[in-house]
């Protein structure tokens, strides 16, 4: 397949632009990229000028894991029988035929990292997956997390409760007792394999967080308040844990320490109120306010929160508060990519990555509401 006659924003690590650009994909793969009109064979897609991009990366939802309309028939984002379930996968949960997936893939969001929700301190892994398929196993596209929850909303799932935990003290002390408890669990394995002694009795949960702290995954710590971004980092600190924060709703109030430690923050929902106490300093500023820190910053929707199709005016609301358009297409292509740890993958139209591209008309600003995608391919596969 080749598509030619594009501007093509490539977001490689040049930010290079094409003018009068094609791709040439097969078996869902880029295998060449450059300017000028091509050798034209086999399947063409003339793109008479217009302006082609990576897919959109939305680097933190919940989608596929509740269904709008249904109630709690349809939620299964939040496992609140216990508040450590790290042992949980987030691939059990997502439904792949859920409306949303063709609602993302119109919008030319190609791939998304799906998370449990933030009711338990300790949640359940985090994967990356396509927008296309219907078998979640062959959307897969990397296991990439394990998600943390700091602030109200473990507080006030137990709470409610009069169970542990109550208090933010006991939310970060029950973390720290999880991760301990996991290192104890990995150093007698290694001595069982290599002393010769006997294997430590199965302990799923401590299974589960070995490849965080191995560093093969990374910890998302959902977090919104100053202090409870902090406590993250603190953590993730304590336990040499590589990290992201997600929401980091006050980041502009500390962007220039965050920036001093190397944070990657995930920014979103965009556009929503304060309709809690620890969002009493959002604001659509803040994705700017980071980036000119020298944060690292996504944009997410946070699905369903605010619906996934609304990812590409989220960032024009932020592009509208002061965030550089570049710095804004970064946000959801290759940034987004580099802090889910897929950017080998996609987040740039690039040799030897999926073929996840999207196609806007020449001239139009993808960010803007009147914007839509001409096309989109998924693995090469066009799906719009």
């Amino acid at each position: 397949m080749i598509i030619y006659n594009a501007e093509i924003f490539t977001q490689n690590r040049e930010r290079e632009t094409i003018a009068n650009g094609f791709v040439r994909f097969e078996n869902g793969r880029i295998t060449e990229v450059g300017q000028g009109t091509p050798e034209l064979s086999g399947e063409c897609f003339d793109a008479c000028g217009a302006a082609l991009y990576p897919g959109f990366v939305d680097i933190h939802t919940h989608l596929g894991l509740t269904t709008g309309g249904t109630g709690a028939e349809g939620e299964d984002f939040n496992e609140e029988s216990e508040p450590v379930s790290a042992k949980l996968h987030i691939l059990d949960g997502i439904n792949p035929l859920d409306v949303s997936f063709a609602k993302a893939r119109e919008a030319g969001i190609t791939a998304v990292v799906v998370s449990p929700g933030s009711m338990n301190p300790v949640a359940g892994d985090i994967c990356a997956i396509s927008t296309s398929g219907r078998r979640i196993d062959k959307m897969l596209l990397r296991k990439v997390g394990m998600k943390f929850a700091m602030g109200e909303n473990p507080k006030m799932t137990y709470m409610d409760r009069s169970e542990t935990p109550c208090t933010r003290m006991a939310i970060a002390a029950m973390i720290r007792e999880a991760l301990a408890k996991a290192q104890r669990y990995l150093g007698d394995k290694q001595r069982a394999e290599t002393e010769d002694e006997d294997s430590p009795e199965l302990d799923m949960q401590s299974e589960a967080l070995i490849p965080l702290l191995e560093g093969r995954l990374k910890a998302h710590f959902h977090c919104h308040r100053a202090d409870d971004i902090f406590t993250a980092v603190r953590i993730a600190k304590e336990f040499s844990l590589d990290y992201l924060l997600i929401h980091c709703t006050d980041g502009h109030l500390i962007a220039d320490e965050l920036a001093a430690e190397g944070a990657g923050a995930v920014v979103g929902p965009i556009m929503c109120d304060a309709c809690k106490p620890e969002l009493a300093n959002i604001t659509p500023a803040n994705a700017a306010l980071l980036d000119r820190a020298g944060v690292k910053v996504a944009v997410c929707t946070d699905h369903s929160e605010i619906p996934i199709e609304y990812l590409p005016i989220s960032v024009g609301v932020c592009i509208k508060h002061g965030l550089p358009f570049g710095k804004a297409l970064d946000s959801v292509t290759i940034t987004a990519a580099q802090l889910a740890g897929i950017d080998d993958l996609v987040g740039s139209v690039e040799v030897g990555k999926r073929a996840d591209l999207v196609l806007f008309p020449s001239g139009a600003n993808p960010f803007e509401v009147m914007s839509s995608p001409v096309a989109v391919w998924v693995g090469g596969e066009r799906v719009n």
